[in-house]
């Protein structure tokens, strides 16, 4: 994708969302075949075989609309949602703001999406790819704990793992259910559910915010650890404002966040004491970025926003750098680097 900077003027010329349309028709309408595969980035995390822990996070592919054609861009998964039980339109526009300075993006989407029905529907008809679905729970939910118990069983037949997203900024008292109670809960139903449907097999993780308190993060990490949960993505986005000029509320991402999420990596590996698997995301737009994730804890890695502003040709310059980092220190497999930097 050598033409990308001429075609990243063109999508910057419009509105954010309206470049996303016209990327995501893109695709549906061209194949792009970039696969990368060699035996030092291949893993096995919960019980999946990734060709490389390269993924996609959620947020780009929200309705499961061209799941294959992103895994042929070389990512060894792709994470589809945010998904509501229910179809949202989201906040109101604009709510997407470039910040080219900084390399970042804010945003205040909103869990805007078509519902769990149309991307079910979508997600039957997918390749044998690692997909992952991204559960959130509606603006005007009365239980948002029990729209992530419906995703539970509604995908639990479809997708390769679920991600519980209890840690976007945009969704007035989603966040509420980082404390510690109202955590305990939710967990709490999961292992109710998964202890009486035995049928419910596929990997549960949740998504966790940058901006929670240290003192809070140790006692999710210790309510992880005694249940059924069986991996955490550190991190969302944040509300923090402190590296960009922008005032514009909602969720930041790319560049300015990589330091934060790697931080709160790093303190999840050694509260976690490296006994569930971590997906590192925040940041990453380059195979340093990927390599340092990883050396702190994560054992896969995804990423979106380096995406915008590098395009494709990133995906595999970043798998192809892990494999020259993985050789320089020594390591056979990708696995043996997971947490080397983590006191």
């Amino acid at each position: 994708m050598f033409f990308y900077p001429a075609l990243r003027s063109l999508l910057f010329y419009f509105d954010a969302e309206v470049a996303h349309r016209i990327t995501i028709n893109f695709l549906k309408t061209y194949q792009i075949k970039n696969n990368i595969s060699h035996p030092s980035l291949s893993c096995n995390i919960f019980g999946l075989n990734f060709a490389n822990p390269v993924g996609l996070a959620a947020g780009f592919d929200k309705n499961s609309e061209v799941p294959n054609n992103i895994i042929n861009l070389g990512f060894g998964f792709s994470e589809v949602g945010t998904v509501t039980p229910l179809p949202q339109s989201g906040n109101s526009k604009p709510r997407v703001f470039r910040l080219k300075n900084e390399n970042a993006i804010i945003n205040r989407l909103g869990f805007n999406n078509e519902g769990f029905e149309v991307v079910k529907e979508r997600l039957c008809k997918r390749e044998n790819n690692i997909i992952g679905i991204n559960i959130g729970a509606n603006k005007n939910s009365k239980d948002f704990i029990n729209d992530y118990i419906k995703g539970i069983k509604f995908f639990s037949s479809t997708a390769s793992y679920l991600t519980i997203n209890i840690s976007s900024p945009n969704t007035p008292g989603l966040r509420d259910l980082q404390s510690i109670d109202s955590f305990g809960s939710l967990l709490d139903k999961i292992d109710q559910l998964k202890k009486n449907s035995p049928e419910i097999s596929l990997p549960i993780l949740i998504k966790i915010s940058p901006d929670i308190n240290h003192n809070d993060l140790e006692s999710l990490c210790e309510k992880v650890l005694s249940s059924s949960i069986d991996g955490l993505i550190i991190s969302n986005t944040t509300i923090s404002r402190h590296s960009v000029s922008s005032g514009e509320k909602g969720g930041l991402s790319g560049e300015p966040l990589f330091d934060i999420s790697t931080r709160k990596l790093n303190k999840v590996y050694r509260y976690t004491e490296g006994k569930i698997p971590l997906i590192g995301v925040g940041g990453v737009d380059s195979a340093e970025k990927a390599y340092k994730k990883i050396k702190n804890g994560a054992s896969l890695i995804q990423l979106y926003t380096g995406l915008v502003y590098k395009g494709p040709k990133l995906i595999n310059e970043i798998n192809k750098g892990l494999i020259e980092f993985i050789k320089k220190d020594g390591f056979k497999n990708i696995s043996e680097a997971v947490g080397a930097e983590v006191n």
